[in-house]
């Protein structure tokens, strides 16, 4: 995942070079593939250092297991998923827009990064704490969101967190039927539709 762009290893084994960050960045990127190819349990070292071009004492310059790379992997898509749809809505007019535009933004990431779903999903049973720590951190973000929009008087007030898990759950399953599972319909389609129903809801209008 080329523009996953943060890296992550234990806090002694942060390179302090450009070619050792460069030597993380191919890590994180072979784990990906590797994790995402063939699941946690039947993943290897051998194997993500082996995709990531780079010798088996190498990944220890910055890892400790396959747990630990498994879990910084999960942080620094985490991460990117995040950076790439803040970038795409920065220039929002509203937060209505924001959702719209950002909603688009990340179906068109999942497709282009299919690994995503599966590498967070078994997240939950390998490294519960940091699969709570994916969600959370979005969901706080989405919470400052939603009450600054609502000081700003472009959408109503409210319970910010709930509203916050309730726009994210939306996402997830969207990004999984229209991302990995099928792509009959444009990223913008699926957002033009789901945003439709938070903006305007299902009750008939007049």
């Amino acid at each position: 995942m080329s523009d996953l762009n943060r890296a992550s290893a234990s806090a002694d084994k942060t390179p302090r070079t450009e070619r050792g960050r460069k030597t993380l960045r191919r890590l994180l990127e072979a784990a990906a593939e590797e994790f995402g190819e063939r699941g946690y349990h039947e993943a290897a070292i051998t194997g993500i250092t082996g995709r990531a071009g780079v010798a088996l004492g190498s990944f220890y310059t910055y890892f400790e297991s396959k747990e630990e790379v498994f879990r910084a992997l999960v942080r620094d898509m985490s991460r990117a998923t995040r950076a790439h749809v803040a970038e795409a809505v920065k220039d929002a007019p509203d937060r209505i827009a924001a959702e719209r535009i950002g909603l688009t933004a990340f179906i068109a990431f999942v497709r282009q990064h299919r690994e995503l779903y599966r590498i967070i999903e078994e997240a939950q049973f390998v490294a519960d704490d940091v699969y709570r720590e994916h969600y959370r951190t979005f969901v706080e973000g989405y919470r400052r969101n939603l009450a600054a929009a609502a000081a700003r008087g472009e959408i109503v007030a409210g319970d910010d967190e709930p509203r916050a898990w309730a726009l994210i759950g939306m996402s997830v399953f969207l990004g999984m039927r229209y991302g990995i599972w099928e792509e009959d319909l444009s990223p913008a389609e699926v957002a033009d539709a789901a945003i439709s129903l938070v903006a305007e809801g299902l009750r008939k209008r007049g």
